[in-house]
């Protein structure tokens, strides 16, 4: 994975371009209609799946997703929070909130953060408007 193209004073979606590996989020982003939103100024939280991520989501299944932009919207709302949540903050969560309206579990262990299971693989990527954390797979609600 390529994490070295982060740049603070990008935005979450500059970011998420510029780093290559977000193809596959970035164009469900768009078919959501949800690019504008996580390009604004109001600062937000993603957990964001990689590439190679959603290549262990079954090709039908992605396809369906793509679809039906109702679901894509609620699965994509559900990898992100209102609000500025860096990794230290997280630790101290047993639950957040979504955009999408549910919850996620936290499990803090010595190995590191999990999200729903999801592994954290890369956290506390700043951006101009929130922080990436970047996730081993993909969350659905």
């Amino acid at each position: 994975m390529v994490y070295g193209f982060y740049m603070k004073n990008k935005t979450i979606i500059e970011n998420a371009k510029a780093a290559g590996e977000f193809n596959t989020l970035l164009k469900m982003l768009g078919k959501a209609g949800l690019t504008r939103k996580l390009n604004s100024k109001w600062p937000f939280t993603v957990f964001a799946p990689s590439d190679k991520a959603f290549a262990e989501v079954p090709p039908s299944e992605l396809e369906k997703w793509m679809n039906n932009k109702e679901r894509l919207e609620k699965i994509l709302t559900y990898h992100v929070l209102q609000g500025l949540a860096m990794s230290a903050d997280v630790k101290k969560m047993e639950t957040v909130k979504t955009l999408h309206g549910r919850r996620l579990d936290i499990n803090v262990t010595s190995k590191g953060i999990r999200v729903n299971g999801a592994k954290v693989l890369k956290p506390d990527i700043e951006c101009s408007n929130g922080v990436i954390h970047i996730i081993d797979s993909v969350l659905t609600p």
